[in-house]
């Protein structure tokens, strides 16, 4: 059945604004704001570089009261910054200013084991960044098993990784899953309310049918957990086992329409959407 149920989201790299509310227009000068630095760069030159908009839009958002440095809103166009040393968050999403730091999404084809290197021989994500620069040492974010498709967070950020990857920040994945059919009612409910497994109750926060074809069903799940296989043991425990089962959505990162088997580089906005889900 569908591969197109599968595919049938289209990724964009603009997430949308998350707008604070506007500050009182801030009346002294830039060299006695205390984020001024006078050896630093104009702060609307560091983010149109860090591509937000063109210069002239990013002087109209500071001085709207949209931008903070260092937790200090800024108003005033004459302010400098060390885009190094600073955090700069626009609408409340945090830029990405070190150029040092890699954000990629692979969709990961089934029968590719979630390491960089198979002492196995078996197909990994290494054999997908052979081509890629190899000072780049990156990481993947969670895993996936053999099986699994869909999507993988590469990075060489270690603070993003270990938060998205700690239980405490709860990121939402979302999963596509296909199992043999019909499937009687109350299992939704079922899932939502905690299945008992080997290590422990499992549960989904959302559980929607998406397509049913004769014999055949196509479910999306949305869980924050990340124990090992937990999809597919709680489909096993309610006696429908996975036939198929992609992950398209880490928090607001989807994988859309993105070919199996390829790695795109995460838009600057996606990234600042993506710290700003684990409080970065």
């Amino acid at each position: 059945m569908g591969d197109r149920a599968f595919a049938r989201e289209r990724f964009g790299q603009n997430l949308g604004p998350v707008r604070p509310s506007r500050p009182k227009r801030a009346s002294r000068p830039a060299d006695e704001i205390d984020v001024h630095n006078p050896e630093g760069v104009r702060l609307q030159k560091v983010m149109a570089l860090a591509g937000v908009a063109s210069r002239r839009v990013c002087e109209e958002m500071i001085l709207d009261g949209r931008v903070e440095v260092d937790g200090t809103v800024v108003t005033e166009l004459g302010v400098r910054v060390d885009p190094e040393q600073v955090a700069i968050h626009v609408d409340g999403i945090r830029l990405q200013l070190k150029d040092h730091l890699k954000y990629y999404v692979f969709n990961k084809p089934r029968g590719v084991v979630s390491t960089m290197d198979d002492p196995e021989s078996r197909r990994s994500i290494g054999d997908f960044l052979k081509n890629r620069d190899k000072s780049e040492r990156l990481f993947h974010v969670g895993r996936l098993d053999a099986e699994t498709e869909g999507l993988l967070l590469l990075t060489n950020d270690g603070e993003l990784t270990n938060r998205l990857t700690h239980p405490s920040y709860e990121v939402p994945k979302t999963y596509l899953v296909q199992v043999r059919g019909p499937m009687a009612q109350g299992i939704g409910a079922q899932m939502k309310e905690g299945i008992e497994l080997e290590d422990g109750l499992a549960q989904v926060d959302s559980f929607k049918l998406v397509d049913s074809t004769p014999g055949h069903v196509l479910v999306e799940v949305i869980l924050h957990s990340g124990r090992n296989r937990v999809v597919r043991r709680l489909f096993d425990a309610v006696g429908h086992p996975v036939e198929r089962l992609v992950r398209t959505q880490v928090g607001p990162i989807r994988i859309g329409d993105q070919r199996q088997g390829s790695i795109r580089v995460l838009g600057r906005q996606e990234v600042g959407h993506l710290m700003a889900s684990v409080g970065l």
